[in-house]
Protein backbone atom coordinates (compact mmCIF):
# COMPACT_ATOMS: atom_id res chain seq x y z
CA UNK A 1 0.00 0.00 0.00
CA UNK A 2 2.84 2.37 0.47
CA UNK A 3 4.22 1.38 -2.59
CA UNK A 4 1.27 2.92 -4.18
CA UNK A 5 1.27 5.99 -2.27
CA UNK A 6 4.82 6.72 -2.88
CA UNK A 7 4.00 6.30 -6.76
CA UNK A 8 1.62 8.47 -6.36
CA UNK A 9 3.32 11.51 -4.61
CA UNK A 10 5.67 10.95 -7.22
CA UNK A 11 3.36 11.09 -10.13
CA UNK A 12 1.73 14.34 -8.38
CA UNK A 13 5.54 16.02 -8.21
CA UNK A 14 6.31 15.11 -11.81
CA UNK A 15 3.18 16.34 -12.97
CA UNK A 16 3.38 20.01 -10.98
CA UNK A 17 7.02 19.98 -12.03
CA UNK A 18 6.00 19.36 -15.88
CA UNK A 19 3.31 22.22 -15.25
CA UNK A 20 5.60 24.70 -13.85
CA UNK A 21 8.29 23.97 -16.57
CA UNK A 22 5.51 24.80 -18.74
CA UNK A 23 4.41 28.01 -17.81
CA UNK A 24 8.13 28.78 -17.68
CA UNK A 25 8.63 27.78 -21.07
CA UNK A 26 5.44 29.74 -22.19
CA UNK A 27 6.41 33.14 -20.07
CA UNK A 28 9.99 33.10 -21.88
CA UNK A 29 8.18 32.74 -25.18
CA UNK A 30 5.80 35.40 -24.24
CA UNK A 31 8.99 37.46 -24.02
CA UNK A 32 10.80 36.73 -27.13
CA UNK A 33 7.58 37.48 -28.74
CA UNK A 34 6.98 40.87 -27.13
CA UNK A 35 10.67 41.48 -27.49
CA UNK A 36 10.45 40.51 -31.37
CA UNK A 37 7.18 43.27 -31.91
CA UNK A 38 8.19 46.27 -34.23
CA UNK A 39 11.17 44.25 -35.31
CA UNK A 40 12.44 43.00 -39.03
CA UNK A 41 13.54 39.68 -39.05
CA UNK A 42 16.92 38.45 -39.51
CA UNK A 43 16.33 34.91 -40.91
CA UNK A 44 17.01 34.07 -44.15
CA UNK A 45 14.43 33.78 -46.91
CA UNK A 46 13.42 30.60 -48.76
CA UNK A 47 11.31 32.43 -51.14
CA UNK A 48 10.87 29.10 -53.37
CA UNK A 49 8.59 28.24 -50.35
CA UNK A 50 7.20 31.58 -49.34
CA UNK A 51 6.35 31.75 -53.31
CA UNK A 52 3.65 28.28 -53.25
CA UNK A 53 0.83 29.80 -52.25
CA UNK A 54 0.84 32.93 -54.87
CA UNK A 55 1.98 30.65 -57.44
CA UNK A 56 -0.96 28.25 -57.42
CA UNK A 57 -2.98 31.28 -57.88
CA UNK A 58 -5.63 29.99 -55.41
CA UNK A 59 -6.49 33.22 -54.05
CA UNK A 60 -6.58 36.14 -56.58
CA UNK A 61 -7.17 39.72 -55.84
CA UNK A 62 -10.45 41.35 -56.45
CA UNK A 63 -9.43 44.46 -58.00
CA UNK A 64 -5.93 43.40 -59.08
CA UNK A 65 -3.04 41.64 -59.27
CA UNK A 66 0.76 42.56 -59.78
CA UNK A 67 2.53 40.96 -62.25
CA UNK A 68 5.80 39.42 -62.40
CA UNK A 69 7.23 42.18 -64.13
CA UNK A 70 6.01 45.15 -62.04
CA UNK A 71 7.16 42.63 -58.92
CA UNK A 72 11.21 42.72 -60.50
CA UNK A 73 10.94 45.94 -61.54
CA UNK A 74 9.59 46.54 -57.62
CA UNK A 75 12.66 44.51 -55.91
CA UNK A 76 9.71 43.04 -54.87
CA UNK A 77 11.55 40.25 -52.81
CA UNK A 78 13.53 42.70 -51.00
CA UNK A 79 10.63 44.80 -49.82
CA UNK A 80 8.92 41.75 -48.87
CA UNK A 81 11.89 40.71 -46.66
CA UNK A 82 11.63 44.32 -44.90
CA UNK A 83 8.06 44.23 -44.22
CA UNK A 84 7.45 40.64 -43.28
CA UNK A 85 6.65 40.06 -39.46
CA UNK A 86 4.85 37.44 -39.46
CA UNK A 87 4.62 34.50 -36.80
CA UNK A 88 3.95 31.42 -38.70
CA UNK A 89 5.20 30.09 -42.28
CA UNK A 90 1.72 29.72 -43.36
CA UNK A 91 1.32 33.70 -42.38
CA UNK A 92 4.32 34.23 -44.03
CA UNK A 93 3.08 32.44 -47.70
CA UNK A 94 -0.45 34.37 -47.07
CA UNK A 95 1.48 37.42 -46.50
CA UNK A 96 3.48 37.50 -49.77
CA UNK A 97 0.20 36.66 -51.90
CA UNK A 98 -1.52 39.30 -49.72
CA UNK A 99 0.78 41.80 -51.13
CA UNK A 100 0.62 40.75 -54.84
CA UNK A 101 -2.71 40.89 -54.81
CA UNK A 102 -5.26 43.85 -54.68
CA UNK A 103 -8.76 43.92 -53.27
CA UNK A 104 -11.25 46.52 -53.04
CA UNK A 105 -11.19 49.34 -51.06
CA UNK A 106 -13.70 48.27 -48.64
CA UNK A 107 -11.78 45.27 -48.49
CA UNK A 108 -9.03 46.91 -47.51
CA UNK A 109 -10.39 48.99 -45.02
CA UNK A 110 -12.21 46.56 -43.14
CA UNK A 111 -8.55 44.17 -43.02
CA UNK A 112 -7.01 47.84 -41.69
CA UNK A 113 -9.50 48.53 -39.33
CA UNK A 114 -8.69 44.87 -38.17
CA UNK A 115 -5.01 45.03 -38.42
CA UNK A 116 -5.47 48.29 -35.50
CA UNK A 117 -7.35 46.15 -33.20
CA UNK A 118 -3.96 44.44 -32.48
CA UNK A 119 -2.05 47.84 -31.48
CA UNK A 120 -3.44 47.88 -28.23
CA UNK A 121 -4.27 44.80 -27.32
CA UNK A 122 -0.92 43.31 -26.29
CA UNK A 123 -2.00 40.35 -24.20
CA UNK A 124 -4.29 39.41 -26.69
CA UNK A 125 -1.59 39.11 -29.41
CA UNK A 126 0.71 37.78 -27.54
CA UNK A 127 -1.82 34.75 -27.12
CA UNK A 128 -2.91 34.61 -30.66
CA UNK A 129 0.79 35.05 -31.68
CA UNK A 130 1.89 31.85 -29.01
CA UNK A 131 -0.55 29.95 -31.54
CA UNK A 132 0.57 30.60 -34.49
CA UNK A 133 4.21 30.73 -33.62
CA UNK A 134 3.33 26.80 -33.61
CA UNK A 135 3.60 26.69 -37.21
CA UNK A 136 6.48 28.26 -37.05
CA UNK A 137 9.07 24.84 -37.68
CA UNK A 138 10.31 24.56 -41.31
CA UNK A 139 8.35 22.01 -41.93
CA UNK A 140 5.12 24.04 -41.63
CA UNK A 141 5.69 25.38 -45.13
CA UNK A 142 3.94 21.71 -46.55
CA UNK A 143 0.82 22.66 -44.85
CA UNK A 144 0.18 24.71 -48.17
CA UNK A 145 0.66 21.63 -50.58
CA UNK A 146 -3.00 19.77 -49.20
CA UNK A 147 -4.29 23.06 -51.04
CA UNK A 148 -1.75 23.27 -54.02
CA UNK A 149 -1.24 19.75 -55.09
CA UNK A 150 -3.16 17.47 -57.13
CA UNK A 151 -4.60 14.64 -54.77
CA UNK A 152 -3.15 11.23 -55.25
CA UNK A 153 -5.87 8.67 -56.29
CA UNK A 154 -6.37 5.39 -55.01
CA UNK A 155 -3.91 2.78 -56.48
CA UNK A 156 -5.26 -0.39 -58.02
CA UNK A 157 -3.46 -2.48 -55.95
CA UNK A 158 -5.54 -1.64 -53.08
CA UNK A 159 -8.05 -4.00 -53.29
CA UNK A 160 -5.26 -6.68 -52.45
CA UNK A 161 -4.66 -4.51 -49.36
CA UNK A 162 -8.31 -5.18 -48.34
CA UNK A 163 -8.35 -8.81 -49.03
CA UNK A 164 -5.03 -8.96 -46.83
CA UNK A 165 -6.23 -7.39 -44.21
CA UNK A 166 -9.33 -9.55 -44.08
CA UNK A 167 -7.30 -12.77 -44.06
CA UNK A 168 -5.19 -11.07 -40.94
CA UNK A 169 -8.34 -10.49 -39.05
CA UNK A 170 -9.87 -14.02 -40.24
CA UNK A 171 -6.39 -16.35 -38.94
CA UNK A 172 -5.82 -14.28 -36.42
CA UNK A 173 -9.45 -14.90 -34.88
CA UNK A 174 -9.97 -18.06 -36.45
CA UNK A 175 -6.73 -19.43 -35.14
CA UNK A 176 -8.17 -19.77 -31.96
CA UNK A 177 -10.14 -22.45 -33.31
CA UNK A 178 -8.16 -24.07 -35.67
CA UNK A 179 -4.47 -23.45 -34.59
CA UNK A 180 -3.21 -24.05 -38.18
CA UNK A 181 -5.23 -20.98 -39.38
CA UNK A 182 -2.23 -19.47 -37.47
CA UNK A 183 0.23 -20.31 -40.48
CA UNK A 184 -1.27 -18.02 -42.94
CA UNK A 185 -0.23 -14.97 -40.59
CA UNK A 186 3.28 -15.08 -41.70
CA UNK A 187 3.01 -15.12 -45.22
CA UNK A 188 0.32 -12.22 -45.10
CA UNK A 189 2.50 -10.46 -42.44
CA UNK A 190 5.45 -10.17 -45.18
CA UNK A 191 3.01 -9.57 -48.12
CA UNK A 192 1.58 -6.22 -45.98
CA UNK A 193 5.15 -5.26 -44.73
CA UNK A 194 6.03 -5.01 -48.71
CA UNK A 195 2.80 -3.16 -49.48
CA UNK A 196 3.39 -1.17 -45.99
CA UNK A 197 6.50 0.41 -46.81
CA UNK A 198 5.90 0.73 -50.39
CA UNK A 199 3.39 3.03 -49.67
CA UNK A 200 5.88 5.22 -47.38
CA UNK A 201 6.93 7.09 -50.30
CA UNK A 202 3.51 8.34 -50.56
CA UNK A 203 2.87 8.77 -46.88
CA UNK A 204 6.30 10.52 -46.27
CA UNK A 205 5.41 12.85 -48.99
CA UNK A 206 2.16 13.87 -46.89
CA UNK A 207 3.17 13.44 -43.51
CA UNK A 208 4.32 16.90 -42.86
CA UNK A 209 1.61 18.52 -44.59
CA UNK A 210 -0.51 16.10 -42.20
CA UNK A 211 1.04 17.01 -39.14
CA UNK A 212 1.05 20.51 -39.96
CA UNK A 213 -2.64 20.17 -40.66
CA UNK A 214 -2.94 18.82 -36.79
CA UNK A 215 -1.09 22.06 -35.57
CA UNK A 216 -3.70 24.15 -37.61
CA UNK A 217 -6.70 22.63 -36.67
CA UNK A 218 -5.43 22.86 -32.76
CA UNK A 219 -4.38 26.55 -33.19
CA UNK A 220 -7.37 27.11 -35.20
CA UNK A 221 -9.55 26.69 -32.64
CA UNK A 222 -8.33 28.59 -30.02
CA UNK A 223 -7.72 31.42 -32.03
CA UNK A 224 -11.21 31.46 -33.09
CA UNK A 225 -12.10 32.45 -29.43
CA UNK A 226 -11.22 36.09 -29.50
CA UNK A 227 -13.54 38.94 -29.53
CA UNK A 228 -11.76 40.68 -32.22
CA UNK A 229 -11.32 37.44 -34.30
CA UNK A 230 -15.39 36.79 -34.00
CA UNK A 231 -16.15 39.97 -35.04
CA UNK A 232 -13.89 40.08 -38.12
CA UNK A 233 -14.91 36.20 -39.37
CA UNK A 234 -18.51 36.36 -39.84
CA UNK A 235 -18.25 32.52 -40.93
CA UNK A 236 -15.97 30.06 -38.81
CA UNK A 237 -18.24 26.49 -40.06
CA UNK A 238 -14.97 25.80 -41.63
CA UNK A 239 -13.03 25.02 -38.41
CA UNK A 240 -15.89 22.28 -37.19
CA UNK A 241 -15.10 20.63 -40.37
CA UNK A 242 -11.61 19.94 -40.45
CA UNK A 243 -11.97 19.59 -36.78
CA UNK A 244 -13.45 15.84 -37.78
CA UNK A 245 -10.81 15.08 -39.68
CA UNK A 246 -8.39 15.84 -36.52
CA UNK A 247 -8.41 12.62 -35.27
CA UNK A 248 -6.99 10.70 -38.76
CA UNK A 249 -4.26 13.82 -39.04
CA UNK A 250 -3.01 13.18 -35.62
CA UNK A 251 -2.83 9.37 -36.43
CA UNK A 252 -1.35 9.59 -39.67
CA UNK A 253 1.27 12.26 -38.02
CA UNK A 254 2.46 10.21 -35.10
CA UNK A 255 5.61 8.94 -36.16
CA UNK A 256 6.73 13.04 -36.92
CA UNK A 257 6.42 12.63 -32.93
CA UNK A 258 8.91 10.14 -32.63
CA UNK A 259 11.68 11.76 -31.49
CA UNK A 260 13.05 10.20 -28.71
CA UNK A 261 14.69 6.54 -27.68
CA UNK A 262 11.79 6.32 -25.25
CA UNK A 263 8.75 6.89 -27.89
CA UNK A 264 10.88 3.95 -29.90
CA UNK A 265 8.97 1.35 -28.25
CA UNK A 266 5.59 2.69 -28.76
CA UNK A 267 6.48 3.33 -32.08
CA UNK A 268 7.27 -0.34 -32.64
CA UNK A 269 3.95 -1.82 -31.10
CA UNK A 270 2.33 0.73 -32.96
CA UNK A 271 4.30 -0.25 -36.47
CA UNK A 272 3.54 -3.69 -36.49
CA UNK A 273 0.21 -3.27 -35.94
CA UNK A 274 -0.33 -1.39 -38.57
CA UNK A 275 1.37 -3.69 -40.48
CA UNK A 276 -0.79 -6.57 -39.30
CA UNK A 277 -4.13 -5.26 -40.37
CA UNK A 278 -2.66 -2.54 -42.85
CA UNK A 279 -4.44 0.23 -41.08
CA UNK A 280 -1.76 2.72 -41.99
CA UNK A 281 -2.80 2.31 -45.78
CA UNK A 282 -6.65 2.23 -45.36
CA UNK A 283 -6.27 4.83 -43.21
CA UNK A 284 -3.90 6.97 -45.44
CA UNK A 285 -6.12 6.72 -48.21
CA UNK A 286 -9.31 7.20 -46.42
CA UNK A 287 -7.69 10.16 -45.66
CA UNK A 288 -6.76 11.19 -48.70
CA UNK A 289 -10.47 11.56 -49.67
CA UNK A 290 -11.54 13.12 -46.79
CA UNK A 291 -9.01 15.97 -47.94
CA UNK A 292 -10.21 16.00 -50.95
CA UNK A 293 -13.91 16.58 -49.92
CA UNK A 294 -12.63 19.20 -47.45
CA UNK A 295 -10.09 21.02 -49.56
CA UNK A 296 -12.08 24.18 -49.61
CA UNK A 297 -12.76 23.93 -45.93
CA UNK A 298 -8.92 23.38 -45.06
CA UNK A 299 -8.01 26.35 -47.79
CA UNK A 300 -10.62 28.43 -45.40
CA UNK A 301 -8.03 26.74 -42.43
CA UNK A 302 -4.74 28.45 -44.15
CA UNK A 303 -6.95 31.58 -44.97
CA UNK A 304 -7.88 32.18 -41.51
CA UNK A 305 -4.51 31.97 -40.13
CA UNK A 306 -2.75 33.61 -42.56
CA UNK A 307 -5.08 36.46 -42.71
CA UNK A 308 -4.70 37.20 -38.70
CA UNK A 309 -0.67 36.68 -38.84
CA UNK A 310 -0.68 39.61 -41.95
CA UNK A 311 -2.85 41.61 -39.59
CA UNK A 312 -0.72 41.29 -36.55
CA UNK A 313 2.40 42.21 -38.89
CA UNK A 314 0.69 44.92 -40.75
CA UNK A 315 0.32 46.33 -36.85
CA UNK A 316 3.57 45.85 -35.91
CA UNK A 317 5.00 47.87 -39.09
CA UNK A 318 2.56 50.54 -38.16
CA UNK A 319 4.12 50.43 -34.40
CA UNK A 320 7.81 50.54 -35.44
CA UNK A 321 7.11 53.36 -38.45
CA UNK A 322 4.48 55.22 -37.08
CA UNK A 323 6.80 58.54 -37.72
CA UNK A 324 7.24 57.61 -40.82
CA UNK A 325 3.82 56.18 -42.39
CA UNK A 326 0.86 58.10 -43.32
CA UNK A 327 -3.33 56.31 -44.15
CA UNK A 328 -3.90 56.85 -48.01
CA UNK A 329 -6.70 58.98 -49.34
CA UNK A 330 -7.73 57.95 -52.23
CA UNK A 331 -9.50 60.11 -54.50
CA UNK A 332 -11.70 59.92 -57.68
CA UNK A 333 -9.68 62.65 -59.89
CA UNK A 334 -6.75 61.62 -61.81
CA UNK A 335 -4.37 63.30 -59.57
CA UNK A 336 -1.26 62.04 -57.15
CA UNK A 337 -0.58 64.21 -54.51
CA UNK A 338 2.46 63.38 -51.47
CA UNK A 339 4.44 65.04 -49.32
CA UNK A 340 7.94 64.07 -47.43
CA UNK A 341 7.19 60.37 -49.65
CA UNK A 342 10.70 58.01 -48.95
CA UNK A 343 11.45 55.02 -50.59
CA UNK A 344 11.08 52.35 -47.41
CA UNK A 345 14.28 49.95 -48.53
CA UNK A 346 16.67 53.43 -48.42
CA UNK A 347 18.22 54.07 -45.62
CA UNK A 348 18.27 57.75 -45.19
CA UNK A 349 16.65 58.47 -48.08
CA UNK A 350 15.71 61.92 -49.41
CA UNK A 351 12.20 62.41 -49.11
CA UNK A 352 10.14 64.77 -52.03
CA UNK A 353 7.22 66.19 -53.01
CA UNK A 354 4.84 65.92 -55.50
CA UNK A 355 1.85 67.64 -57.07
CA UNK A 356 0.47 66.01 -60.04
CA UNK A 357 -3.53 67.06 -60.98
CA UNK A 358 -5.38 65.96 -64.16
CA UNK A 359 -1.51 65.31 -65.60
CA UNK A 360 0.64 62.38 -66.22
CA UNK A 361 4.50 63.07 -65.60
CA UNK A 362 8.06 62.95 -67.67
CA UNK A 363 11.09 62.98 -65.62
CA UNK A 364 14.54 64.21 -67.10
CA UNK A 365 18.15 63.93 -65.42
CA UNK A 366 21.54 62.08 -65.64
CA UNK A 367 22.54 59.12 -64.76
CA UNK A 368 22.86 58.47 -60.62
CA UNK A 369 20.29 61.91 -59.95
CA UNK A 370 17.66 59.76 -58.91
CA UNK A 371 15.06 59.65 -62.18
CA UNK A 372 14.34 55.62 -61.31
CA UNK A 373 14.52 55.62 -57.79
CA UNK A 374 11.48 58.48 -57.66
CA UNK A 375 9.52 56.53 -59.90
CA UNK A 376 10.09 53.11 -58.03
CA UNK A 377 9.25 54.77 -54.74
CA UNK A 378 5.92 56.19 -55.95
CA UNK A 379 4.74 52.54 -57.18
CA UNK A 380 6.00 50.85 -53.94
CA UNK A 381 4.29 53.77 -51.91
CA UNK A 382 0.79 52.99 -54.66
CA UNK A 383 1.35 49.38 -54.04
CA UNK A 384 1.35 49.73 -49.80
CA UNK A 385 -1.44 52.13 -50.20
CA UNK A 386 -3.79 49.79 -51.73
CA UNK A 387 -2.48 46.34 -49.72
CA UNK A 388 -1.55 47.43 -46.69
CA UNK A 389 -2.89 50.87 -46.44
CA UNK A 390 -0.27 52.48 -45.44
CA UNK A 391 2.60 55.13 -47.39
CA UNK A 392 5.92 55.48 -46.59
CA UNK A 393 4.76 59.62 -46.78
CA UNK A 394 3.88 62.50 -44.46
CA UNK A 395 0.46 62.38 -46.72
CA UNK A 396 -0.56 60.42 -49.87
CA UNK A 397 -3.69 61.08 -52.72
CA UNK A 398 -3.96 59.05 -55.02
CA UNK A 399 -6.96 57.22 -57.41
CA UNK A 400 -7.62 53.37 -56.37
CA UNK A 401 -5.64 52.30 -59.76
CA UNK A 402 -4.33 49.05 -61.32
CA UNK A 403 -0.30 49.58 -60.96
CA UNK A 404 1.78 48.09 -64.36
CA UNK A 405 5.43 48.74 -64.89
CA UNK A 406 8.19 48.52 -67.43
CA UNK A 407 11.47 49.46 -65.66
CA UNK A 408 14.10 46.47 -65.68
CA UNK A 409 13.70 44.71 -69.08
CA UNK A 410 16.30 42.21 -69.99
CA UNK A 411 17.05 40.10 -73.24
CA UNK A 412 15.64 36.27 -72.87
CA UNK A 413 18.19 33.88 -74.25
CA UNK A 414 16.31 31.01 -73.34
CA UNK A 415 13.58 32.40 -76.07
CA UNK A 416 16.24 33.74 -78.46
CA UNK A 417 14.80 37.54 -78.24
CA UNK A 418 16.64 40.69 -78.05
CA UNK A 419 16.53 43.58 -75.27
CA UNK A 420 14.52 45.56 -77.63
CA UNK A 421 12.31 42.71 -78.68
CA UNK A 422 11.17 42.16 -74.96
CA UNK A 423 11.02 45.68 -74.47
CA UNK A 424 8.17 46.09 -76.59
CA UNK A 425 6.36 42.81 -76.12
CA UNK A 426 6.13 44.45 -72.57
CA UNK A 427 4.94 47.78 -74.10
CA UNK A 428 2.53 45.91 -75.88
CA UNK A 429 1.36 44.63 -73.00
CA UNK A 430 0.78 48.19 -71.22
CA UNK A 431 -1.10 49.48 -74.20
CA UNK A 432 -3.67 46.42 -74.15
CA UNK A 433 -3.61 46.97 -70.28
CA UNK A 434 -4.52 50.46 -70.86
CA UNK A 435 -7.79 49.62 -72.72
CA UNK A 436 -9.58 48.69 -69.21
CA UNK A 437 -11.65 50.74 -67.60
CA UNK A 438 -10.29 51.60 -64.52
CA UNK A 439 -7.74 53.71 -63.41
CA UNK A 440 -4.11 52.73 -63.63
CA UNK A 441 -0.35 54.25 -63.05
CA UNK A 442 2.13 53.32 -65.67
CA UNK A 443 5.67 53.57 -64.29
CA UNK A 444 8.09 53.45 -67.16
CA UNK A 445 11.72 54.18 -67.05
CA UNK A 446 14.05 54.72 -70.58
CA UNK A 447 10.92 53.97 -73.07
CA UNK A 448 13.04 51.76 -76.28
CA UNK A 449 16.78 52.45 -74.96
CA UNK A 450 17.27 49.60 -77.20
CA UNK A 451 16.80 50.98 -80.40
CA UNK A 452 18.03 54.40 -82.56
CA UNK A 453 17.51 57.52 -81.32
CA UNK A 454 14.95 58.96 -84.16
CA UNK A 455 13.28 56.07 -83.93
CA UNK A 456 12.65 55.84 -80.09
CA UNK A 457 11.59 59.42 -79.87
CA UNK A 458 8.67 58.91 -82.37
CA UNK A 459 7.90 55.66 -80.99
CA UNK A 460 8.24 57.21 -77.24
CA UNK A 461 6.40 59.96 -78.05
CA UNK A 462 3.18 58.18 -79.79
CA UNK A 463 3.27 55.70 -77.32
CA UNK A 464 3.37 57.68 -74.33
CA UNK A 465 0.24 60.27 -75.35
CA UNK A 466 -1.33 56.49 -76.33
CA UNK A 467 -1.69 55.75 -72.50
CA UNK A 468 -2.24 59.13 -71.07
CA UNK A 469 -6.03 58.69 -71.36
CA UNK A 470 -8.42 60.81 -68.87
CA UNK A 471 -8.57 57.56 -66.30
CA UNK A 472 -4.84 56.67 -66.94
CA UNK A 473 -2.13 58.36 -65.15
CA UNK A 474 1.84 58.10 -67.24
CA UNK A 475 5.16 58.46 -65.00
CA UNK A 476 8.52 58.12 -67.48
CA UNK A 477 11.94 58.49 -66.53
CA UNK A 478 13.84 59.34 -69.71
CA UNK A 479 17.27 61.15 -71.13
CA UNK A 480 15.20 62.09 -74.41
CA UNK A 481 14.99 65.95 -74.12
CA UNK A 482 12.93 66.20 -77.12
CA UNK A 483 10.40 64.44 -75.74
CA UNK A 484 10.00 67.05 -73.02
CA UNK A 485 8.81 69.49 -75.97
CA UNK A 486 6.68 66.84 -77.68
CA UNK A 487 4.84 65.71 -74.18
CA UNK A 488 4.22 69.22 -72.92
CA UNK A 489 1.36 69.32 -75.33
CA UNK A 490 -0.53 66.30 -74.46
CA UNK A 491 -1.14 66.64 -70.72
CA UNK A 492 2.37 65.75 -69.21
CA UNK A 493 3.89 67.72 -66.50
CA UNK A 494 7.46 68.33 -66.62
CA UNK A 495 10.38 67.70 -63.72
CA UNK A 496 13.52 67.00 -63.59
CA UNK A 497 16.50 66.01 -61.02
CA UNK A 498 19.81 67.62 -61.45
CA UNK A 499 23.73 67.18 -60.02
CA UNK A 500 26.37 69.87 -60.04
CA UNK A 501 29.67 70.11 -60.41
CA UNK A 502 31.70 71.64 -57.50
CA UNK A 503 35.69 71.13 -56.53
CA UNK A 504 35.57 68.91 -58.89
CA UNK A 505 33.41 66.60 -57.36
CA UNK A 506 30.19 65.23 -58.83
CA UNK A 507 27.12 65.95 -56.21
CA UNK A 508 24.07 64.86 -56.26
CA UNK A 509 20.73 66.59 -54.11
CA UNK A 510 18.49 63.70 -55.43
CA UNK A 511 15.64 66.60 -54.92
CA UNK A 512 12.59 66.67 -57.02
CA UNK A 513 12.18 70.24 -59.28
CA UNK A 514 9.44 71.31 -61.56
CA UNK A 515 10.28 72.08 -65.02
CA UNK A 516 12.26 70.72 -67.70
CA UNK A 517 16.36 70.21 -67.08
CA UNK A 518 18.26 73.22 -68.53
CA UNK A 519 22.07 71.79 -67.65
CA UNK A 520 23.84 69.42 -69.51
CA UNK A 521 26.78 68.03 -67.31
CA UNK A 522 27.70 64.54 -69.32
CA UNK A 523 31.27 65.94 -70.85
CA UNK A 524 32.20 67.60 -67.89
CA UNK A 525 31.43 63.94 -66.14
CA UNK A 526 33.84 62.85 -68.68
CA UNK A 527 36.38 65.32 -68.05
CA UNK A 528 36.17 64.84 -64.02
CA UNK A 529 36.97 61.02 -64.14
CA UNK A 530 40.18 62.26 -66.13
CA UNK A 531 38.72 60.79 -69.36
CA UNK A 532 42.10 62.02 -72.13
CA UNK A 533 41.60 65.64 -73.38
CA UNK A 534 41.04 64.78 -77.29
CA UNK A 535 37.95 63.05 -76.74
CA UNK A 536 36.55 66.10 -74.38
CA UNK A 537 37.74 69.05 -76.81
CA UNK A 538 35.70 66.57 -79.77
CA UNK A 539 32.89 66.00 -77.94
CA UNK A 540 32.25 69.34 -76.77
CA UNK A 541 33.08 70.43 -80.41
CA UNK A 542 30.44 68.16 -81.98
CA UNK A 543 28.04 69.19 -79.19
CA UNK A 544 28.32 72.77 -79.86
CA UNK A 545 27.84 72.21 -83.33
CA UNK A 546 24.88 73.95 -85.66
CA UNK A 547 22.56 70.80 -87.13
Amino acid sequence: MQLYSYLAIIGIVLYLLFRLLKKRSAKRHFEELKNNWAKAKTEKFNFDQIKSYYAAQLHLGDFHQINDQSAKDLDFSALFAFLDRTTSKPGQQYFYNHLRNINTENQLKRFSTFSDTFLEAENERLKIQSQLSKLNHYNAYDFVRLITDEPMKRPKWIVWVYILSFLSIFSLLGGFFYPVLFLIMLPVFMTNMVLHYRNKNNLNYYLNAVHQLSIAIKAGNKISNFGNIRTYFKDLSFLGSVRKIQFKTSLIGFENKMNDEFAFFGWFFFEVLKITFNIEILLFFNFLEDIQHKRNDIEKLFRFLGEIDTAIAVASIKTEYQDRICQPYFSNKKEIRFSEIRHPLIKDCVTNNLDLSEKSMLLTGSNMSGKSTFIRTVAINTLLAQTLNICFAEDFTAPFLKLYSSIRITDNLSKNTSYYLEEVLQIKKLLDFSKEDTPKLFVLDEIFKGTNTEERIAAGKSILSYLNTTQNIVMVSTHDIELTEMLTQNDFDLYHFSESIQNQELNFNHKLKKGPLKTKNAIKILALYDFPKQIITEAEMLKNKPN
